[in-house]
């Protein structure tokens, strides 16, 4: 082993191993349980960024640790086409050259996209290998790679044949800047100052006004009416009159609709159909006319009129407001503050029109994946995200599947321009099936990216083909995903599951948080709070950055990314790195025993112990997904019990004159180790493959890799190892902690005076006492009083250490020492009796649980009764 810490050392050669033996292959064996993952797949017009990087290492710990557990383990991985993302960088490109996408032919438009796939998909598949992720990249699939393609083509004539998908004239979300239908779910809303205008609307007959209030005035370019509620008393005389619309002189009726809210505002609403959901569906239950004045490119259209007709949406605005001021029309503009529907990709506000658009009927598929989660058959973790996916099932609206765009699955469908059938095919048919004509052109839009996505789970194990991937490894295991994408993404792979596979697509979906600045604020390009992962590999190297964002983190949660965290993850690589180097520089030329072939002292049955209460945590943990509390269990034992403490416990016999001895030690140190790089190698592959291919221990080095090593289960023959050594361990902190408030020396040995019933045991390791207090001296007495120097104490579980204080200790000093031991006992006094004297606790509580808590409230009673007791004897004796 290198004596520094050097990532960049060894973990790309290791990697490149890895890949080299198969290691992340999955191979069908009946003989083993299967356990998949699939991959959320980054779009290839991305990069690895830092919530890519907590996504694919939860992902990374999950299937390890699975492979390990002796599972056939897969994690498929692969990349999005991201129809809009790409199309925009492929634009972008064009107009470097100096050519318009809208010049271009859609043969080389496309040619150029594959180009640009070819040249940067790979990107974020080659970061994704630099984090260590053990993809098994032989399965790597592509949203429009030939089966996958086959597949969403199979998937929409399978949903037309059914009649489930339809073309028809309805409202939908258009982006006037990537010139593109959007579902609703590709919605972001931002709250957005405006103001809320107050229009008086003319009646016909000249009898007065009646008053409207709306958010977007270039709108009443296109009201067909205004609405009141039918239970409205203020309005029943004017139902079925008409008002003339204020700059171009319409007349438009007033109608009766429930829809309309009588205690909302003036109770009368404007109606526009073609530019707002609502109004659409009140268009249709008055056969209302339905006038686009505002254009798929955000421009005000000739339906607009004279003087509005050619404007920018927003200048139109402005405009209308300006005349409706000049006639006395505007009653009101009030402040208002409302959310405004942005384009996920570009941030465009968003225009709802009426287009003759292709639509996913969404109740008859969400009705079966409502149950299926609400029977339990998907579990979310945490489960109040489960609320999340209810909500937007339960109210979800057709799905607008197709797009405007060039690159992506072109629809199936072709139009006959003889007799003007539509006929939906998997194969493009060469006559209409009606007329026989010739003349036939397919749809020139392509299909919803997340149409695609919502087929991952079983397209890319084979489907629409029986393969046995498909039947071995379907359904999948666990989803790993964070909580923006439930509506996008989760919610369409489980209707999409059951349709199509007859069973859900996952049985749990594990959701993460979004990783946030050191502020707690989302990380964006606007902020300039964003940090690369691959940076931060470099400087600190993958595992830290693994570890720094796995640690402490709680499912559902969102994190905070802090230098200090990933500095903190690197200093625990330089702790285990300087620990195994310590192993085995002993171990070198050492005749090492088999572990449990000797008689283990009572320093080994204590790290045995905390090794095996280590592995049940860390396996109940990662059993429940929970890698935060896991990486922190794994960071508390490896720093504190076995770095600090038995490293420091096993140097009386290694640096011994006893062979024996030296070997046995170094038989604990190296299994130990074995242990602790197995546990922490899902967390951490590098540096523990790194340390494991250096063990000399033959004896614990079981396999060629820790990558086909079994995971640590408990150690039954030293599962009854439990004894009194943290007494021992006990002895030491007081005694040492008291040394370094008086500024002792290192050097200089002091006098340790115990008063215990456990005289033998202590006596037994006595050793470890010496060593580590470097006390020169160890004497027993029955009590304080038979001490005639003044003391300072160490209070233990079955006793109490005195040293000698004269010429050492500020007695002042070392009263306020142990009074402020009786506040942290008292605290814990106060929290075990809070526990004990609550009744459902006590009845509801596994008995050994409260049976601890029992004994831990009788030891800080007894610990602060000893504290008192000192405190006394200073005081009396000082």
């Amino acid at each position: 082993m290198e004596k520094v810490y050097n990532p960049k050392s060894y973990e790309s050669k290791l990697y490149a191993e890895w890949m080299k033996k198969g290691y992340f292959k999955a191979v069908i064996d009946k003989n083993k349980t299967p356990f998949t993952i699939v991959m959320p797949p980054p779009n290839i017009t991305g990069q690895l960024h830092i919530g890519h990087a907590l996504d694919n290492t939860l992902q990374d710990i999950i299937i390890r640790f699975k492979r390990m557990q002796g599972f056939c383990a897969l994690w498929l991985p692969g990349t999005d086409h991201a129809s809009i993302a790409t199309e925009l960088k492929v634009a972008e490109q064009l107009k470097k050259e100096g050519k318009d996408k809208a010049d271009v032919s859609r043969e080389y438009f496309l040619e150029r996209a594959w180009q640009w796939k070819e040249r940067y998909g790979n990107r974020i598949k080659d970061q994704l290998k630099q984090l260590g992720s053990s993809c098994d990249w032989s399965r790597e699939a592509f949203t429009m790679d030939e089966n996958l393609s086959r597949a969403v083509k199979d998937s929409f004539v399978k949903y037309y044949n059914a009649g489930l998908i339809y073309r028809g004239r309805r409202i939908i979300n258009r982006c006037p800047s990537c010139k593109t239908a959007l579902s609703d779910a590709e919605i972001e809303y931002a709250e957005t100052p405006s103001f809320l205008w107050h229009i008086k609307y003319p009646l016909t007959d000249g009898n007065g006004f009646i008053t409207v209030a709306t958010t977007r005035p270039e709108t009443m370019l296109g009201d067909t009416a205004v609405a009141v509620n039918p239970e409205d008393d203020r309005y029943k005389d004017l139902i079925g009159k008409s008002i003339t619309l204020p700059l171009n002189g319409r007349k438009i009726p007033v109608v009766a609709d429930s829809y309309v809210e009588k205690d909302f505002g003036s109770g009368a609403v404007k109606i526009t159909p073609a530019h707002d959901p609502n109004d659409f569906e009140v268009g249709l239950r008055h056969n209302l006319e339905v006038l686009t004045v505002i254009g798929e490119d955000g421009f005000m259209t000739e339906e607009a009129g004279e003087g509005y007709r050619g404007l920018d949406r927003f200048e139109c605005r402005k405009k209308i407001v300006s005349d409706l001021t000049d006639l006395g029309l505007l009653e009101k503009a009030e402040p208002y503050t409302h959310n405004v529907g942005t384009c996920y990709r570009c941030g465009t506000v968003v225009e709802p029109l009426v287009s003759r658009q292709w639509f996913l009927k969404m109740k008859p598929l969400a009705a079966p994946a409502i149950q299926f989660v609400k029977n339990g058959k998907i579990e979310f973790i945490p489960k109040k995200y489960e609320k999340t996916y209810l909500n937007w099932m339960e109210n979800i609206r057709d799905w607008c599947v197709s797009r405007q765009l060039i690159w992506g699955h072109r629809i199936p469908a072709y139009y006959c321009g003889a007799c003007g059938h539509t006929a939906v095919e998997y194969d493009a048919p060469s006559k209409c099936p009606v007329c026989g004509s010739f003349d036939l052109k397919q749809d020139e839009d392509v299909l919803d990216t997340w149409f695609s996505s919502a087929l991952w789970p079983f397209s890319t194990l084979g489907y629409p083909g029986k393969t046995a991937d498909l039947d071995y490894f379907y359904p999948t295991n666990v989803l790993v995903t964070a909580y923006d994408i439930i509506p996008f993404w989760v919610a369409r792979m489980i209707f999409s599951g059951l349709y199509f596979m007859k069973d859900v697509p996952f049985s749990e979906v594990l959701i993460h948080g979004l990783v946030r600045d050191a502020e707690g604020r989302k990380m964006s390009k606007s902020l300039g709070n964003g940090v690369d992962p691959i940076e931060l590999i470099d400087k600190y190297g993958a595992d830290a950055l693994r570890f720094s964002l796995s640690i402490n983190i709680a499912p559902g949660s969102d994190t905070r990314f802090m230098t200090e965290k990933i500095e903190n993850a690197r200093n625990f690589m330089n702790k285990l790195w300087n620990a195994s180097r310590f192993v085995i520089m002993n171990s070198e030329n050492a005749e090492i025993p088999k572990m449990f072939t000797f008689r283990l002292n009572d320093a080994d049955k204590w790290i045995l112990n905390k090794l095996n209460k280590v592995i049940r945590l860390t396996t109940k943990a990662l059993s429940k997904y929970d890698a935060g509390l896991a990486a922190a269990k794994l960071y508390e034992f490896v720093w504190s019990d076995f770095c600090d403490w038995y490293i420091e416990l096993s140097k009386p016999a290694l640096y011994s004159e006893d062979a024996k001895k030296r070997g046995e030690s170094l038989s604990v140190l190296n299994f130990v180790l074995a242990e602790i790089l197995k546990l922490l190698h899902p967390f951490t592959p590098f540096i523990t493959e790194e340390i494991y291919l250096s063990l000399l221990d033959k004896n614990v080095k079981t396999s060629e890799s820790l990558m086909i090593s079994e995971f640590p289960t408990v150690i039954k023959k030293a599962a009854a190892a439990r004894n009194n050594f943290d007494n021992i361990i006990d002895i030491i902190k007081g005694a040492r902690n008291i040394r370094s408030e008086m500024n002792v020396a290192p050097s200089k040995k002091i006098t340790l005076y115990i008063i215990s019933e456990k005289e033998k045991f202590i006596n037994k390791n006595i050793v470890f006492i010496k060593k580590l207090c470097n006390a020169g001296e160890v004497i027993f007495v029955p009590d304080k009083e038979s001490v005639k120097e003044r003391t300072a104490a160490a209070v233990f579980g079955f006793g109490e250490a005195l040293i000698p204080i004269d010429g050492l200790i500020d007695i002042e000093k070392e009263i306020a020492r142990l009074a402020s031991e009786i506040e942290t006992a008292q605290k814990e006094i106060e929290r075990g009796e809070k526990m004990l004297n609550n009744p459902r606790y006590v009845e509801k509580a596994p008995r050994e649980l409260v049976e601890k808590e029992r004994e831990k409230l009788n030891a800080n009673l007894e610990v602060k009764k000893k504290l008192k007791e000192r405190i006394d004897y200073l005081r009396n004796n000082g």
